[in-house]
């Protein structure tokens, strides 16, 4: 079997890690003194979580392309009117209150509630459906009241959006 082209990073780990970035690389984390052979190995068997994981990057890459400038910029200037709306909206429902809100940039979540409770919210967000966006709002809220991914948490957000599973699957597709 052949080992798949990968970008080796060594470090002063104790195990091996893979990942498969958003572009499609294949990066191994591995031990300074761990043999190459044993690094091979450990690729050539997961070749085929590798091939799995790079064609749902792909998929994703497909279904949410980089946007133009002025893309970006009307996705910006429509968080900026949507999510306001949404957080005054879900806080009255859930007794939740914010004590700000921030619009970013950020490629790899969508939202996050700081230990001040302002949330933040990525403006990649707004390419996605409405359904979706709620979610990430009311999980957001949510955050003020539970600080982690608890059942409670689940449940508060549960609260709002019963139908949250069927939502979040929205935003991994």
């Amino acid at each position: 079997m052949s080992v798949p082209a990968y970008e080796l990073i060594r470090s002063r780990r104790r195990t091996l890690a893979l990942e498969v970035t958003g572009e499609g690389r294949v990066l191994v984390r591995a031990p300074v003194r761990l043999a190459q052979s044993r690094i091979d190995e450990f690729v050539s068997r997961h070749a085929g979580w590798i091939e799995k994981h790079q064609a749902l990057q792909e998929k994703r890459r497909e279904n949410h392309p980089e946007p133009t400038d002025a893309e970006r910029e009307a996705l910006i200037c429509r968080a900026k009117e949507i999510l306001p709306e949404k957080v005054a909206r879900y806080s009255r429902l859930m007794g939740l209150y914010p004590t700000g809100i921030s619009i970013t940039g950020a490629r790899k979540r969508f939202g996050s509630c700081s230990g001040k409770n302002r949330l933040c919210f990525s403006w990649r967000l707004m390419q996605y459906p409405e359904e979706a966006v709620d979610y990430v709002v009311v999980h957001e809220l949510a955050h003020i009241r539970h600080r982690d991914h608890s059942r409670q948490f689940y449940a508060c957000v549960e609260e709002t959006l019963p139908d949250w599973r069927e939502r979040r699957k929205l935003l991994r597709e």
